[in-house]
């Protein structure tokens, strides 16, 4: 692997420009052209290049991925699962060196960055715990036939992952991918690739040559060989709602197989007997505003019983008043800037509109000055009693502001909560677990938190994904595992041959 900053430096600095490499079928290789990327927080800073495929070498990696796969699919699941552990050490070498760099691309603080990493070591793990899962088979008895139902690995499997945290969700699909006997290409994201790229490298220098690939470009180069060739058999994406549109009309050109795991227009539901701990508002704040508000799965939208309202203010300011925006390499950071300045655009413009409407519009903390004035920050805010039609509502934000609206009928508060395009996650806050059970599971969502809301108490066992425009298939647990596998039913005539009076089945295609 290419390194130009192995030595032991401050959590959130860099000593070089990283360059990375392409690798596929176990070997890396360059590219005449690259990709530049610069620090959010201070965009005319550049961290490093990353060599930018050609179509060509797209399709190279698939070939090695695609030449790799009958051997991996032949290796016993125990065995893949050995090797997948050993390839979630090799992802935590020099952690901290690897940190500073996704938030030197990235734009946030180092503390999530080294989360980031952990969850790919995590997800693999969980995965590899699956292995007596893979080959389950079952038994359909006779008569005519005794039919036996396998789940066969399907091939070539693309990953296509977002910027925001990138090789943590690049964990809810590769490994599982792996464990069910496929070979994978990555594509890491063009915007901030270096870090991801460099865990992939790792990864998969504990596997076979060509069983994990990662080639990193622009979309527009590289994206029709690694979506919609004949020779991939699935593609997963993580990312926008019009992203998704993209990847799935590329696939229906060659039938492929896909997962979606897109935006979220996340609802909480605040009941009126709900209790506040220190514990729930520390974890709902960053549910909020973790990753200055830029993942799919945090809290946009917020329904409250208007005699909960007031308290619920004073909590989330009492955080917000603690926020210091700056950039990664600063210890005393707790926010970051946006990660390209388009989504500052919007959200500003979201804020504003909101605030011209007449919605009352509250912002907390100092934009940093000097050398990052230039950054992508945002001031963190809260909006108070908007129009439920403002875009603020309505849209999926992706920022750190969230307005606040409120009910006085539970059923009023279910029905705005569904009143989205979106289904990714929602949050149900009742000191009732009963009431949790009837109200969460009206609520239209992938997956729904009870007292809580976001990425630090997600059940890793669970499937994950959403409904509606959040998305098609699931991620992670063993109905994850089954999303990277083909049922497979062999009908064994027994003995004799059909019974004279068993009538043929109709055919079903």
């Amino acid at each position: 692997m290419t390194d130009t900053s192995a030595s032991p430096r401050p959590a959130g600095s860099l000593k070089a420009s990283i360059r990375t490499p392409l690798l596929y079928g176990g070997q890396e290789h360059s590219a005449t052209k690259t990709l530049t990327i610069t620090n959010p927080a201070r965009p005319s800073e550049v961290v490093g290049e990353a060599a930018a495929a050609t179509r060509e070498q797209a399709l190279e990696a698939v070939a090695a991925a695609k030449a790799a796969f009958p051997d991996w699919a032949a290796t016993p699941a125990a065995r893949r699962a050995e090797l997948l552990l050993k390839a979630a050490e090799a992802v935590m070498q020099d952690v901290e060196t690897e940190a500073a760099i996704l938030s030197s691309e990235n734009g946030k603080v180092v503390g999530e960055s080294t989360f980031d990493l952990i969850g790919l070591q995590q997800r693999t793990e969980l995965a590899a715990g699956l292995a007596d899962q893979v080959d389950v088979t079952e038994t359909l008895p006779g008569p005519p036939t005794e039919v036996v139902v396998s789940h066969q690995p399907m091939g070539v499997v693309t990953i296509i992952v977002p910027f925001n945290w990138p090789i943590a969700i690049l964990g809810a699909s590769l490994p599982y991918a792996l464990m069910a006997g496929n070979t994978v290409v990555v594509k890491p994201p063009p915007s901030c690739p270096l870090a991801t790229t460099r865990a992939v490298m790792r990864f998969a220098s504990q596997l076979p040559a060509g069983v994990v690939n990662v080639v990193t470009g622009e979309d527009a180069e590289i994206g029709e060989a690694l979506v919609s060739n004949p020779d991939v058999a699935k593609v997963c994406f993580t990312g926008s709602v019009r992203g998704g549109k993209r990847i799935m009309a590329m696939a229906a050109e060659s039938l492929t197989d896909v997962t979606l795991e897109l935006g979220g227009n996340d609802g909480v539901l605040i009941l009126p007997d709900a209790e506040f701990t220190e514990q729930n508002m520390d974890l709902l704040f960053m549910g909020i505003y973790g990753s200055t508000g830029q993942i799919c799965m945090n809290a946009k939208r917020i329904y409250v019983h208007s005699s909960k309202r007031d308290e619920l203010v004073a909590e989330l300011t009492k955080r917000l008043e603690q926020v210091k925006l700056g950039p990664a390499s600063d210890p005393a950071t707790t926010m970051g800037p946006f990660h390209q300045k388009a989504q500052l655009q919007f959200v500003t413009d979201l804020v504003q509109e909101a605030r011209d409407s007449g919605a009352e519009v509250r912002e907390f903390g100092e934009l940093p000055e000097g050398d990052w004035a230039e950054g992508n920050f945002m001031r963190p805010s809260i909006v108070l009693d908007p129009d439920p039609s403002l875009r603020v509502v309505t849209e999926e934000q992706f920022g750190p502001t969230i307005p606040i609206i409120t009910f006085d009928d539970v059923e009023d508060g279910i029905r705005m909560v569904n009143d989205t395009q979106y289904g990714l996650c929602n949050s149900v806050w009742t000191a009732n677990e009963d009431t949790a059970r009837e109200v969460g599971a009206r609520l239209q969502a992938g997956y729904v938190f009870h007292n809580t809301h976001g990425a630090p108490l997600l059940d890793q066992r669970a499937p994950f994904g959403g409904i509606k425009q959040s998305g098609i298939g699931r991620e992670m647990g063993t109905i994850g595992l089954r999303e990277f596998q083909e049922p497979h039913a062999l009908g064994l005539m027994k003995a004799g041959g059909p019974a004279p009076d068993v009538e043929p089945a109709p055919p079903v295609g």
